[in-house]
């Protein structure tokens, strides 16, 4: 089963948005820990270079692990936008430190992949607005374990075409939900979001390969 679930906010937001409030709403009984990562905790705005952040991630799940008596194998790590992306790149374990950013970049991991139960990625954010070409994807070939990505069919970090055209790479074939007429920030459609990804972690609870 799944133990709980544990989600970052964005770069420019804190563990209280009410986006992530409302998953952890929808989500219950299941243990949900909405964690700051340590540039928001010491008061600064500007986020921390990506292995700092990466490194924040792990070091959550090995708290969270600790607390709930369980493996990384029964948790659920996620976020919305930068912070699913930082957690994407934890689980394909990348530290951040790579340099190569292109699809087809040959690079690998620097680090050992987390085993977890699954990542939700809110609002991925696959390229910076107006920017196409920059992608950052070079980690997603390595994402192996089962992924839900939310994102909003007019969100300016990635159209639903690119979206579904740079996550087909992911070997753990990824489910894909759009929602409609929604901007990178998903305003209005908190509870929409939560309700998917309540579905989806129900769903992996009950697949066969945690039977």
């Amino acid at each position: 089963m799944i133990r709980g679930v544990i989600l970052f906010p964005g770069a420019g937001s804190g563990a209280e948005h009410p986006s992530l409030r409302a998953i952890e709403t929808m989500l219950a009984p299941v243990p949900v820990q909405r964690v700051d990562f340590p540039y928001r905790r010491a008061g600064r705005k500007l986020p921390d270079r990506a292995p700092l952040l990466i490194s924040a991630v792990r070091d959550a799940l090995q708290e969270a692990c600790e607390q709930w008596a369980c493996n990384p194998s029964d948790v659920v790590i996620g976020g919305r936008s930068m912070g699913g992306r930082m957690c994407s790149m934890a689980v394909a374990g990348f530290t951040g430190n790579e340099r190569a950013t292109e699809p087809e970049a040959t690079v690998s991991p620097n680090d050992e992949p987390l085993g977890v139960a699954g990542l939700v990625c809110v609002s991925y954010p696959l390229h910076p607005p107006k920017k196409p070409t920059n992608l950052r994807v070079a980690h997603l070939p390595y994402v192996r374990v089962p992924s839900l990505f939310v994102s909003g069919t007019r969100d300016e970090f990635a159209s639903p075409a690119e979206l579904r055209r740079c996550l087909a790479v992911i070997p753990t074939t990824p489910e894909v939900q759009l929602v409609d007429g929604a901007r990178h920030d998903l305003r209005g459609k908190d509870e929409v979001v939560a309700g998917m990804i309540a579905d989806w972690v129900q769903r992996q609870e009950s697949s066969p390969s945690r039977s």
